[in-house]
């Protein structure tokens, strides 16, 4: 069988990493891949946005199966490009990643099919926005309505963080096309959960819940970034509260695509906030979420491949799906300025050091492979993820496996887990 994964970041390492597991896979191709990744798949210099070269790699290579990754190439209609030319695929068409790709089409499925939420308001105009704000109570949520990077939300303190947002996004266009319209909608108070689930449109069997830590500095302070560290399970994830959002949200959420002519098949993220009133939607991601699948896909026991093979036929209904009894936690270690400007091209050590312990595995987020160094060429560069029996020995290893690694101006929180 001859596997293409289709992205460059910690999340698509860990997919190869246990794709690879499968003993019918004899060649595994990624796009464009990093160092890491080169070291157990072939790399291939395609952007992931090039949907023609993609298109035409997998034809010449006579590809079994392309496991689109990111959310850019999802919402651009990749999987549709390639199941035009009969390749198969995994992951949503391009009418269902939209589910991401918009937050305001996301929000209004909510709001039809009365799927818990933040109350919102959507504008396509920027002194509309800012005169509705006059109206608000703070602190607000101002988000860009498309793909920014998990970097487009602002949470505002008072009316002039707000203003500044919305100029930002709407006038000075920070995010491009993404800040076409915003998203304004209520602050919601208590933790937060990460929910993945695989789903056929029929189906959904939710994976085991995971925590994310978006702030840059420990405490949950600096700038949002694209995750500092995750770890599964959440400690406050019950399973009266996985049972509400089963009957609530996640079935509800499936059936809403489906009824708008939108079925939904691959991997849909739920981002929850446990509020007083109950768990409510925060958003939705149409792929695996990066690093969530680093600490939720080591603690998988099913072979990956049958999974994405059953979804793309209808039948995970018929897969039985176990999951480990186990602990995992994932520790990011990024360049010196991120998510602001860093510099790149700094060589890591202490990588294997880091793996001699068999529970602890180091993925690759931002590096390349260079005359036998592997260096950094990213944000956030590794993700040092260890599995264990619980919580605070997984938190006590992976930190452990950190305290191998080094390259200049590294930077990681020093509190993953422990919220």
């Amino acid at each position: 069988m001859k596997v293409l994964v289709v992205g460059s970041g910690g999340r698509e390492h860990t997919l190869v990493w246990k794709i690879a597991q499968n003993k019918q896979v004899k060649e595994l191709y990624c796009a464009p891949g990093n160092g890491g990744i080169s070291a157990i798949a072939k790399n291939v210099p395609i952007k992931v946005m090039d949907i023609d070269g993609m298109v035409n790699f997998a034809k010449e290579k006579a590809i079994d199966l392309v496991v689109v990754a990111p959310d850019d190439p999802l919402a651009a209609g990749m999987v549709d490009a390639l199941e035009k030319e009969g390749i198969r695929a995994f992951g949503p068409r391009k009418n269902a990643a939209i589910i991401e790709g918009s937050k305001a089409f996301a929000k209004d499925l909510m709001r039809k099919y009365n799927i818990p939420t933040a109350k919102y308001e959507v504008f396509e105009n920027s002194s509309e926005a800012l005169e509705y704000l006059k109206t608000q109570k703070f602190p607000i949520v101002v988000k860009a309505d498309g793909l920014a990077l998990g970097k487009g939300v602002i949470i505002a303190q008072d009316f002039e963080e707000a203003k500044e947002a919305v100029v930002n996004i709407m006038e000075d266009k920070a995010f491009g096309d993404a800040g076409n319209k915003v998203v304004i909608e209520e602050f919601m108070v208590g933790p937060e959960v990460s929910v993945l689930a695989f789903t056929d449109g029929k189906s959904v069997k939710p994976m085991v819940s995971s925590q994310d830590h978006k702030r840059a500095l420990d405490n949950d302070e600096g700038l949002n970034t694209g995750g500092m560290g995750t770890f599964s399970p959440s400690r406050i994830y019950t399973k009266e509260m996985a049972d509400y959002c089963m009957e609530n949200i996640f079935k509800p959420t499936v059936d809403a695509m489906n009824k708008e002519g939108r079925k939904f098949k691959g991997i849909l993220y739920f981002g929850l906030m446990i509020t007083a009133e109950g768990p409510k939607v925060l958003e939705y991601n149409a792929r695996f979420g990066d690093p969530e699948t680093q600490v939720v896909i080591p603690r998988l026991k099913t072979d990956l491949l049958e999974i994405f093979n059953a979804i793309i036929d209808e039948k995970l209904g018929e897969v039985d799906i176990e999951w480990a009894d186990n602990a995992a936690v994932c520790v990011i270690m990024a360049s010196g300025g991120y998510p602001k400007e860093y510099k790149t091209g700094y060589e890591i050590s202490g990588l294997d050091e880091a793996q001699k312990d068999v529970n602890t595995v180091v993925f690759h987020a931002g590096t390349k492979y260079e005359d036998g160094k592997y260096l950094t060429a990213g944000g956030r560069v590794l993700g040092v993820t260890a599995v264990e029996s619980n919580l605070d020995l997984a938190i006590k290893k992976a930190y452990e496996g950190v305290a191998k690694i080094s390259f200049k101006d590294m930077h990681f929180r020093k509190d993953i887990g422990i919220k």
